[in-house]
């Protein structure tokens, strides 16, 4: 689609600039390939770390460092496995996700 241009540029003064606040940090958090490696993994269900590390070819602790991040966010959240505490699973919080997916949407739209 293309917009014709005016001959002379006046400058449209009541111009708003966005709020892309909430976009901008989702953008910051999904910048990194683990991070949305993992979130990519989550949209099919709940998976511990120790599989996420397997999967992505990276340590625990590391996976659980960018889960930290994710979690801060409120983009994932843990449960313990009922039966064997040590592993701990993370499923993504879909309203959380369908939020950020929307600010970044309105970015790109």
């Amino acid at each position: 689609m293309t917009t014709e241009l005016p001959d002379v540029c006046e400058p449209r003064l009541n111009l708003r600039a966005p709020d892309v606040t909430d976009a901008v940090a989702t953008a910051a958090l999904l910048v990194d390939p683990i991070r949305a490696s993992i979130l990519r993994m989550l949209a099919d269900g709940p998976v511990c770390v120790c599989e996420m590390a397997a999967a992505l070819g990276a340590r625990e602790n590391n996976i659980s460092n960018h889960l930290a991040k994710l979690r801060d966010a409120g983009l994932v959240h843990a449960t313990r496995h009922e039966t064997n505490a040590r592993f701990l699973y993370y499923q993504r919080d879909e309203a959380v996700v369908a939020a950020a997916r929307a600010a970044l949407v309105d970015v790109l739209r």
